[in-house]
Protein backbone atom coordinates (compact mmCIF):
# COMPACT_ATOMS: atom_id res chain seq x y z
CA UNK A 1 0.00 0.00 0.00
CA UNK A 2 1.22 3.41 -0.89
CA UNK A 3 0.65 5.75 2.12
CA UNK A 4 0.73 9.98 1.62
CA UNK A 5 0.52 11.02 5.06
CA UNK A 6 -0.38 14.88 5.27
CA UNK A 7 0.56 17.14 7.83
CA UNK A 8 2.04 21.26 8.32
CA UNK A 9 5.24 19.57 10.25
CA UNK A 10 7.46 16.80 9.73
CA UNK A 11 9.36 16.96 12.85
CA UNK A 12 7.96 16.46 16.76
CA UNK A 13 7.29 19.86 17.81
CA UNK A 14 3.67 18.47 19.41
CA UNK A 15 1.53 15.79 20.36
CA UNK A 16 0.02 16.08 16.53
CA UNK A 17 3.27 15.92 14.86
CA UNK A 18 4.59 12.91 16.91
CA UNK A 19 1.68 10.27 16.09
CA UNK A 20 2.06 11.47 12.24
CA UNK A 21 6.17 10.29 12.48
CA UNK A 22 5.62 7.36 15.06
CA UNK A 23 2.51 5.98 12.58
CA UNK A 24 4.89 6.85 9.15
CA UNK A 25 7.52 4.63 11.28
CA UNK A 26 5.72 1.90 12.04
CA UNK A 27 3.19 1.63 8.94
CA UNK A 28 6.80 1.60 6.87
CA UNK A 29 8.17 -1.18 9.48
CA UNK A 30 5.05 -2.80 8.00
CA UNK A 31 6.01 -3.16 4.47
CA UNK A 32 3.93 0.12 3.40
CA UNK A 33 5.88 2.54 1.21
CA UNK A 34 4.85 5.90 2.99
CA UNK A 35 5.47 9.33 1.81
CA UNK A 36 4.85 12.32 3.98
CA UNK A 37 4.09 15.61 2.65
CA UNK A 38 4.51 18.50 5.10
CA UNK A 39 5.06 22.41 4.64
CA UNK A 40 7.38 22.87 7.76
CA UNK A 41 10.98 20.86 8.15
CA UNK A 42 13.64 19.78 8.89
CA UNK A 43 12.38 16.70 8.75
CA UNK A 44 12.96 14.48 11.86
CA UNK A 45 16.06 12.28 10.31
CA UNK A 46 14.17 8.77 11.68
CA UNK A 47 11.64 9.03 8.46
CA UNK A 48 14.76 8.89 5.77
CA UNK A 49 16.63 5.96 7.74
CA UNK A 50 13.42 4.27 7.74
CA UNK A 51 12.64 4.28 4.10
CA UNK A 52 10.38 6.68 4.45
CA UNK A 53 9.96 9.75 1.32
CA UNK A 54 9.48 13.09 2.82
CA UNK A 55 8.29 16.05 0.37
CA UNK A 56 8.63 19.70 1.74
CA UNK A 57 7.64 22.60 0.70
CA UNK A 58 10.21 24.18 3.28
CA UNK A 59 7.69 26.99 4.45
CA UNK A 60 7.11 28.45 7.86
CA UNK A 61 4.06 28.40 10.11
CA UNK A 62 1.94 30.66 11.81
CA UNK A 63 4.12 30.04 14.88
CA UNK A 64 7.74 30.75 13.27
CA UNK A 65 6.83 33.21 10.55
CA UNK A 66 9.09 35.95 10.13
CA UNK A 67 6.29 37.92 8.28
CA UNK A 68 3.00 38.40 9.13
CA UNK A 69 2.18 39.98 6.10
CA UNK A 70 4.04 37.74 3.80
CA UNK A 71 2.41 34.64 6.04
CA UNK A 72 -1.14 36.00 5.28
CA UNK A 73 -1.27 35.59 1.68
CA UNK A 74 0.32 31.38 2.46
CA UNK A 75 -2.13 31.12 5.87
CA UNK A 76 -4.97 31.73 3.35
CA UNK A 77 -3.94 29.83 0.61
CA UNK A 78 -1.12 28.44 0.25
CA UNK A 79 -0.49 28.16 -3.55
CA UNK A 80 2.98 26.06 -3.04
CA UNK A 81 1.00 23.81 -0.68
CA UNK A 82 -1.22 23.22 -3.49
CA UNK A 83 0.52 22.37 -6.76
CA UNK A 84 3.13 20.08 -4.67
CA UNK A 85 0.25 17.90 -3.19
CA UNK A 86 -1.60 18.17 -6.65
CA UNK A 87 1.89 16.75 -8.50
CA UNK A 88 2.55 13.82 -5.77
CA UNK A 89 -0.84 12.45 -5.87
CA UNK A 90 -1.19 12.50 -9.77
CA UNK A 91 0.73 9.15 -10.26
CA UNK A 92 -0.44 6.95 -7.10
CA UNK A 93 -2.88 3.86 -8.36
CA UNK A 94 -6.35 4.64 -6.87
CA UNK A 95 -6.79 0.83 -6.01
CA UNK A 96 -3.24 0.79 -3.74
CA UNK A 97 -3.06 3.91 -2.40
CA UNK A 98 -4.43 6.15 0.79
CA UNK A 99 -3.90 9.78 1.34
CA UNK A 100 -4.22 10.62 5.22
CA UNK A 101 -4.29 14.30 6.40
CA UNK A 102 -3.41 14.86 10.26
CA UNK A 103 -2.98 19.11 9.92
CA UNK A 104 -3.53 21.59 7.73
CA UNK A 105 -4.81 24.87 9.43
CA UNK A 106 -0.84 26.11 10.52
CA UNK A 107 0.59 26.30 7.30
CA UNK A 108 -0.99 23.92 4.50
CA UNK A 109 -4.00 26.22 4.49
CA UNK A 110 -7.36 25.11 2.83
CA UNK A 111 -5.34 25.21 -0.74
CA UNK A 112 -5.50 21.48 -0.62
CA UNK A 113 -8.94 20.96 -0.27
CA UNK A 114 -9.53 21.33 -3.61
CA UNK A 115 -6.12 18.94 -4.65
CA UNK A 116 -8.07 16.45 -2.16
CA UNK A 117 -11.17 16.09 -2.97
CA UNK A 118 -10.26 16.14 -6.73
CA UNK A 119 -7.36 13.93 -6.48
CA UNK A 120 -9.51 10.39 -6.87
CA UNK A 121 -7.79 8.43 -4.28
CA UNK A 122 -9.29 7.48 -1.18
CA UNK A 123 -8.62 10.51 1.75
CA UNK A 124 -9.13 10.07 5.50
CA UNK A 125 -8.89 12.35 8.11
CA UNK A 126 -7.66 11.97 11.67
CA UNK A 127 -9.41 15.16 13.75
CA UNK A 128 -6.62 16.16 16.29
CA UNK A 129 -8.35 19.41 16.65
CA UNK A 130 -11.90 20.94 15.77
CA UNK A 131 -10.54 23.11 12.44
CA UNK A 132 -13.37 21.19 10.42
CA UNK A 133 -16.06 22.86 12.72
CA UNK A 134 -14.36 25.67 14.15
CA UNK A 135 -12.81 28.98 13.21
CA UNK A 136 -10.46 28.69 15.91
CA UNK A 137 -9.84 24.86 16.16
CA UNK A 138 -11.22 24.96 19.64
CA UNK A 139 -14.68 25.34 20.33
CA UNK A 140 -12.77 27.66 22.85
CA UNK A 141 -13.40 31.34 24.34
CA UNK A 142 -9.82 32.33 24.99
CA UNK A 143 -10.76 35.78 26.88
CA UNK A 144 -12.94 34.08 29.28
CA UNK A 145 -10.95 30.80 29.68
CA UNK A 146 -14.02 28.91 28.63
CA UNK A 147 -15.56 26.20 26.28
CA UNK A 148 -17.93 28.21 23.52
CA UNK A 149 -20.90 26.85 22.65
CA UNK A 150 -21.75 29.24 19.79
CA UNK A 151 -22.55 28.06 16.22
CA UNK A 152 -19.60 28.33 14.19
CA UNK A 153 -20.18 31.14 11.56
CA UNK A 154 -23.43 32.20 13.44
CA UNK A 155 -24.34 35.84 14.11
CA UNK A 156 -23.68 35.03 17.98
CA UNK A 157 -20.27 33.89 16.48
CA UNK A 158 -19.65 36.48 14.56
CA UNK A 159 -20.13 39.60 16.88
CA UNK A 160 -17.92 37.93 19.73
CA UNK A 161 -14.32 37.93 20.13
CA UNK A 162 -13.06 34.08 20.68
CA UNK A 163 -9.55 34.85 19.59
CA UNK A 164 -6.12 34.89 22.33
CA UNK A 165 -4.97 37.93 20.20
CA UNK A 166 -7.90 40.37 18.33
CA UNK A 167 -11.12 40.65 17.10
CA UNK A 168 -9.67 41.61 13.68
CA UNK A 169 -7.46 38.07 13.93
CA UNK A 170 -10.80 36.36 14.94
CA UNK A 171 -12.49 37.86 11.70
CA UNK A 172 -9.71 36.54 9.97
CA UNK A 173 -10.05 33.43 11.30
CA UNK A 174 -13.64 33.11 10.05
CA UNK A 175 -13.03 34.57 6.79
CA UNK A 176 -10.38 31.50 6.24
CA UNK A 177 -13.32 29.11 7.79
CA UNK A 178 -15.56 30.04 4.95
CA UNK A 179 -13.12 29.63 2.23
CA UNK A 180 -11.92 26.28 3.71
CA UNK A 181 -15.99 25.20 3.48
CA UNK A 182 -15.91 26.64 -0.10
CA UNK A 183 -13.25 24.38 -1.20
CA UNK A 184 -15.07 21.03 0.06
CA UNK A 185 -12.46 19.95 2.63
CA UNK A 186 -15.25 18.50 4.95
CA UNK A 187 -16.33 16.75 1.91
CA UNK A 188 -12.88 15.49 0.47
CA UNK A 189 -12.78 12.56 3.35
CA UNK A 190 -14.31 8.87 2.80
CA UNK A 191 -13.68 8.34 6.58
CA UNK A 192 -12.76 10.73 9.73
CA UNK A 193 -10.90 9.42 12.57
CA UNK A 194 -11.54 10.44 15.86
CA UNK A 195 -9.40 10.22 19.08
CA UNK A 196 -12.16 10.60 21.72
CA UNK A 197 -15.98 10.11 22.26
CA UNK A 198 -16.13 14.02 23.39
CA UNK A 199 -14.65 15.05 19.63
CA UNK A 200 -16.81 12.71 17.70
CA UNK A 201 -19.85 14.10 19.66
CA UNK A 202 -18.88 17.91 19.37
CA UNK A 203 -18.03 17.83 15.53
CA UNK A 204 -20.68 15.15 14.39
CA UNK A 205 -22.95 18.22 13.75
CA UNK A 206 -20.84 20.27 11.33
CA UNK A 207 -19.86 17.68 9.09
CA UNK A 208 -21.94 15.83 6.04
CA UNK A 209 -24.77 13.31 7.40
CA UNK A 210 -23.09 10.77 5.32
CA UNK A 211 -19.59 10.87 7.32
CA UNK A 212 -18.08 7.60 8.03
CA UNK A 213 -16.29 7.89 11.75
CA UNK A 214 -13.66 5.06 12.68
CA UNK A 215 -11.73 5.96 16.27
CA UNK A 216 -8.43 5.01 16.51
CA UNK A 217 -6.03 5.98 19.74
CA UNK A 218 -2.88 7.92 19.25
CA UNK A 219 -0.49 5.53 20.51
CA UNK A 220 1.18 6.21 24.16
CA UNK A 221 4.92 5.73 23.89
CA UNK A 222 5.22 4.23 27.60
CA UNK A 223 7.00 0.91 28.36
CA UNK A 224 5.47 -1.16 31.03
CA UNK A 225 7.76 -0.61 33.95
CA UNK A 226 5.46 -2.50 36.96
CA UNK A 227 3.59 -0.97 39.59
CA UNK A 228 5.09 1.97 41.14
CA UNK A 229 6.50 1.79 44.63
CA UNK A 230 8.07 4.28 47.26
CA UNK A 231 5.85 6.51 49.32
CA UNK A 232 3.97 9.05 46.42
CA UNK A 233 5.43 12.05 45.88
CA UNK A 234 3.30 15.75 45.05
CA UNK A 235 1.23 16.86 42.72
CA UNK A 236 2.46 17.56 38.99
CA UNK A 237 1.37 19.68 35.87
CA UNK A 238 3.38 18.54 32.47
CA UNK A 239 2.60 20.93 29.16
CA UNK A 240 2.25 23.82 27.82
CA UNK A 241 1.91 26.33 30.82
CA UNK A 242 -0.68 28.23 28.48
CA UNK A 243 -4.18 30.04 29.47
CA UNK A 244 -6.44 27.02 27.85
CA UNK A 245 -4.26 24.30 30.05
CA UNK A 246 -5.81 25.61 33.00
CA UNK A 247 -2.23 26.44 35.05
CA UNK A 248 -2.93 29.34 37.45
CA UNK A 249 -5.82 27.25 38.59
CA UNK A 250 -3.79 24.40 39.38
CA UNK A 251 -1.31 27.10 41.38
CA UNK A 252 -4.05 28.35 43.00
CA UNK A 253 -5.91 24.89 43.73
CA UNK A 254 -2.56 23.75 45.40
CA UNK A 255 -2.30 27.04 47.27
CA UNK A 256 -5.75 26.47 49.09
CA UNK A 257 -5.13 22.88 49.98
CA UNK A 258 -1.60 23.98 51.23
CA UNK A 259 0.45 21.30 48.98
CA UNK A 260 3.28 22.00 46.69
CA UNK A 261 2.43 22.96 42.72
CA UNK A 262 5.21 21.70 39.88
CA UNK A 263 5.10 22.25 36.59
CA UNK A 264 7.16 20.48 34.07
CA UNK A 265 7.02 22.43 31.03
CA UNK A 266 6.79 26.31 29.89
CA UNK A 267 4.17 28.83 27.97
CA UNK A 268 2.89 32.16 28.48
CA UNK A 269 1.77 32.03 32.03
CA UNK A 270 4.95 30.86 33.26
CA UNK A 271 5.99 34.19 34.29
CA UNK A 272 2.60 34.86 35.85
CA UNK A 273 3.05 31.80 38.20
CA UNK A 274 6.58 32.77 39.39
CA UNK A 275 5.44 36.16 40.19
CA UNK A 276 1.74 35.55 41.99
CA UNK A 277 2.60 32.20 43.36
CA UNK A 278 6.21 32.02 44.27
CA UNK A 279 5.79 28.78 45.97
CA UNK A 280 5.36 26.98 42.93
CA UNK A 281 8.08 25.40 41.05
CA UNK A 282 8.57 25.64 37.72
CA UNK A 283 10.90 22.83 35.98
CA UNK A 284 10.90 24.22 32.09
CA UNK A 285 10.54 21.51 29.36
CA UNK A 286 12.90 18.57 30.15
CA UNK A 287 13.69 15.42 28.22
CA UNK A 288 10.74 12.25 27.65
CA UNK A 289 12.18 10.22 29.48
CA UNK A 290 13.06 12.79 32.77
CA UNK A 291 9.27 13.89 32.67
CA UNK A 292 7.97 10.12 32.65
CA UNK A 293 10.87 9.59 35.75
CA UNK A 294 9.61 12.96 37.54
CA UNK A 295 5.92 11.42 36.99
CA UNK A 296 6.61 7.78 38.23
CA UNK A 297 7.81 10.07 41.34
CA UNK A 298 4.40 12.11 41.98
CA UNK A 299 1.44 11.45 43.44
CA UNK A 300 -0.52 12.22 40.87
CA UNK A 301 -0.89 14.13 37.89
CA UNK A 302 -3.18 17.35 37.74
CA UNK A 303 -4.67 17.94 34.01
CA UNK A 304 -6.71 21.15 34.59
CA UNK A 305 -7.79 21.94 31.10
CA UNK A 306 -10.34 24.41 30.34
CA UNK A 307 -10.89 23.43 26.96
CA UNK A 308 -12.07 19.91 24.87
CA UNK A 309 -8.79 18.85 24.25
CA UNK A 310 -9.01 15.88 21.55
CA UNK A 311 -7.04 12.67 23.13
CA UNK A 312 -4.55 14.23 25.46
CA UNK A 313 -1.78 12.05 25.71
CA UNK A 314 -0.14 12.94 29.06
CA UNK A 315 -3.30 11.65 31.13
CA UNK A 316 -2.72 8.41 29.10
CA UNK A 317 1.27 8.20 29.96
CA UNK A 318 0.59 8.93 33.89
CA UNK A 319 -1.86 6.22 33.28
CA UNK A 320 0.55 3.84 32.07
CA UNK A 321 3.24 5.29 34.83
CA UNK A 322 0.92 3.97 37.50
CA UNK A 323 -0.27 7.71 38.39
CA UNK A 324 -3.45 8.96 39.32
CA UNK A 325 -4.41 11.70 37.37
CA UNK A 326 -7.11 14.32 38.97
CA UNK A 327 -8.51 15.97 35.63
CA UNK A 328 -11.40 18.47 34.89
CA UNK A 329 -14.31 17.11 33.45
CA UNK A 330 -15.14 19.01 30.38
CA UNK A 331 -12.21 17.95 28.51
CA UNK A 332 -11.65 14.18 26.48
CA UNK A 333 -9.03 13.17 29.42
CA UNK A 334 -11.56 12.49 31.27
CA UNK A 335 -12.51 9.06 29.14
CA UNK A 336 -9.21 8.03 30.51
CA UNK A 337 -9.67 8.25 34.22
CA UNK A 338 -12.17 5.73 35.84
CA UNK A 339 -13.48 8.49 38.78
CA UNK A 340 -12.60 7.70 42.16
CA UNK A 341 -10.73 4.54 40.76
CA UNK A 342 -7.95 5.47 38.75
CA UNK A 343 -7.75 9.47 39.72
CA UNK A 344 -10.59 12.13 39.98
CA UNK A 345 -12.71 14.09 38.18
CA UNK A 346 -13.40 17.65 39.52
CA UNK A 347 -15.47 21.05 38.07
CA UNK A 348 -13.84 22.22 35.96
CA UNK A 349 -12.92 25.76 36.31
CA UNK A 350 -12.85 25.25 39.86
CA UNK A 351 -10.40 25.93 42.29
CA UNK A 352 -12.46 24.71 44.97
CA UNK A 353 -12.90 21.95 43.18
CA UNK A 354 -9.23 21.01 42.46
CA UNK A 355 -8.61 22.10 46.07
CA UNK A 356 -10.72 19.01 47.58
CA UNK A 357 -9.73 16.51 44.85
CA UNK A 358 -6.12 17.30 46.32
CA UNK A 359 -6.63 17.07 49.62
CA UNK A 360 -8.31 13.57 49.07
CA UNK A 361 -5.18 12.17 47.62
CA UNK A 362 -2.91 13.50 49.78
CA UNK A 363 -4.00 10.75 51.94
CA UNK A 364 -1.11 7.83 50.73
CA UNK A 365 -3.32 4.90 51.18
CA UNK A 366 -5.45 6.35 48.34
CA UNK A 367 -2.59 7.59 46.23
CA UNK A 368 -1.21 4.05 46.21
CA UNK A 369 -4.26 2.50 45.83
CA UNK A 370 -5.31 4.26 42.84
CA UNK A 371 -1.94 4.04 41.35
CA UNK A 372 -2.06 0.14 41.27
CA UNK A 373 -5.90 0.51 39.27
CA UNK A 374 -4.19 3.25 36.99
CA UNK A 375 -1.23 1.03 36.20
CA UNK A 376 -3.29 -2.34 35.84
CA UNK A 377 -6.35 -0.97 33.92
CA UNK A 378 -4.16 0.76 31.08
CA UNK A 379 -1.84 -2.37 30.54
CA UNK A 380 -4.75 -4.50 30.29
CA UNK A 381 -5.67 -3.00 27.31
CA UNK A 382 -2.82 -0.87 26.39
CA UNK A 383 -2.63 1.95 23.70
CA UNK A 384 0.47 0.40 21.85
CA UNK A 385 1.59 1.73 18.72
CA UNK A 386 0.76 -1.66 17.10
CA UNK A 387 -2.97 -1.35 18.42
CA UNK A 388 -2.59 2.32 16.40
CA UNK A 389 -1.37 0.71 13.77
CA UNK A 390 -3.51 -2.15 13.18
CA UNK A 391 -6.51 0.41 13.76
CA UNK A 392 -4.81 2.37 10.38
CA UNK A 393 -4.77 -0.81 8.53
CA UNK A 394 -8.48 -1.83 9.12
CA UNK A 395 -9.40 2.02 8.10
CA UNK A 396 -7.31 2.05 5.21
CA UNK A 397 -8.29 -1.67 4.10
CA UNK A 398 -11.86 0.01 4.53
CA UNK A 399 -11.73 2.71 2.05
CA UNK A 400 -9.55 0.91 -0.23
CA UNK A 401 -12.95 -1.50 -0.89
CA UNK A 402 -15.19 1.42 -1.64
CA UNK A 403 -15.66 2.64 -4.95
CA UNK A 404 -14.27 5.98 -5.05
CA UNK A 405 -16.70 8.65 -5.90
CA UNK A 406 -16.05 11.09 -8.84
CA UNK A 407 -15.97 14.09 -6.89
CA UNK A 408 -15.20 17.33 -8.59
CA UNK A 409 -12.78 20.08 -6.47
CA UNK A 410 -14.75 22.92 -5.58
CA UNK A 411 -13.62 26.41 -6.93
CA UNK A 412 -13.13 28.60 -4.06
CA UNK A 413 -15.38 30.91 -2.87
CA UNK A 414 -16.62 32.42 0.25
CA UNK A 415 -20.22 30.19 1.10
CA UNK A 416 -22.13 31.88 3.48
CA UNK A 417 -21.82 30.86 7.75
CA UNK A 418 -23.11 27.53 8.17
CA UNK A 419 -25.65 26.65 11.08
CA UNK A 420 -25.41 23.76 13.21
CA UNK A 421 -26.29 20.25 11.42
CA UNK A 422 -25.26 21.02 8.27
CA UNK A 423 -22.62 20.26 6.35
Amino acid sequence: MQIVLVADHAYINGGQAKVVVESALGLAARGHAVTVFAAVGPADPRLAEAGVAVVLTDQADVMSTHSLTRFGAQWLWNRTAAERLRALLSGLDPRASVVHVHGWAKALSPSVGPVLLGCGLPVVFTLHEYYLACPNGGFYDYPVSAPCHRTPGAPACLAHNCDSRSYARKLMRVGRHWLMQGTGLTRSADAIITISHLQRAAMAPYLPADTRFAEVGNPVDVPPLGRRSGAPGGFVFVGRISPEKGPLLFAEAARRAGVAATFVGDGPQADEIRALYPEARILGWRAPAEVHALMREARALVFPSVWYEGQPLTVLEAQALGLPVIVSDVCAGREAVADGVTGLWFRSGDADALARAMRRLADDALARAMSEAAYDRFWADPLTLDRHLDGLDRVYAEVLRRPVPARQPSAARVPSPIGRGTG
